[in-house]
């Protein structure tokens, strides 16, 4: 898969502009599937509407997409694969809803999503938050809202983990990742709502017109 992994979604045009040439073609020419899953143990089923309509400050949904459709987890393992999976391989890109990244990367488990990204070579997958850290190997104990969590283990699919909303007061702060980093103990990235990473063949790149910082 393509990443872009950002904190509050497509805030910015540097953002923007990667997400189309991940795309590889216009927003409004591509079909979005969005997983609001995450949502759910944190924002509750306010917060997944939101996120669906796009009435919300975090750009995702509302961009402008041919088309958008809902995908919720939880609901597949339920319906079949031979009904779910070709709904994802048609998608251009998947775009998931921050909340809690255990319950998420339960889900993806549960569903036999988590199986299936490593074969969708051309989709790109946009995360917020949750959304983004869900891909990482740890998101940190301070993170874990989803009481059913076992620790704060998720799916390990890029090698780093990501700090999110760098900044936001009281508990976002430099000093609060600089002590979450060195928690995780591994390669990490604290990015603030206007900074994303890009994962392209196993290639990072951070693009930004905010502020961050790698742990190493």
């Amino acid at each position: 898969m393509k990443l872009l992994l950002t904190s509050a979604g497509v805030q910015n045009p540097s953002i923007r502009d990667a997400l189309v040439e991940l795309l590889g073609k216009p927003i409004a020419d591509s079909n979005a599937l969005c997983i609001p899953t995450a949502c759910y143990p944190m924002g509750g089923p306010a917060s997944a509407w939101r996120f669906i309509s796009g009435r919300t400050p975090l750009p995702m949904c509302g961009l402008g997409w041919k088309s958008v459709g809902v995908l919720e987890l939880a609901a597949l393992p339920s319906i079949g694969a031979e009904r779910w999976v070709p709904w994802v391989r048609e998608a251009d890109v998947l775009l998931v809803s921050g909340g809690d990244a255990t319950y998420l990367s339960h889900w993806m488990r549960q569903s036999g999503l988590a199986d299936l990204l490593p074969s969708l070579r051309d989709t790109v997958w946009v995360g917020l938050s949750a959304g983004s850290m869900v891909l990482t190997p740890r998101i940190g104990a301070e993170f874990v809202a989803w009481q059913s969590a076992p620790d704060d283990r998720t799916l390990g699919l890029v090698d780093f983990s990501i700090f999110p909303h760098l900044g936001l007061e009281p508990d976002n702060t430099m000093a609060g990742a600089e002590r979450w980093a060195a928690e995780i103990g591994g390669p990490a990235y604290a990015i603030d709502d206007q900074t994303a990473i890009r994962v392209t063949d196993g290639s990072v790149a951070v693009v930004s017109e905010g502020h961050w910082k790698r742990f190493p």
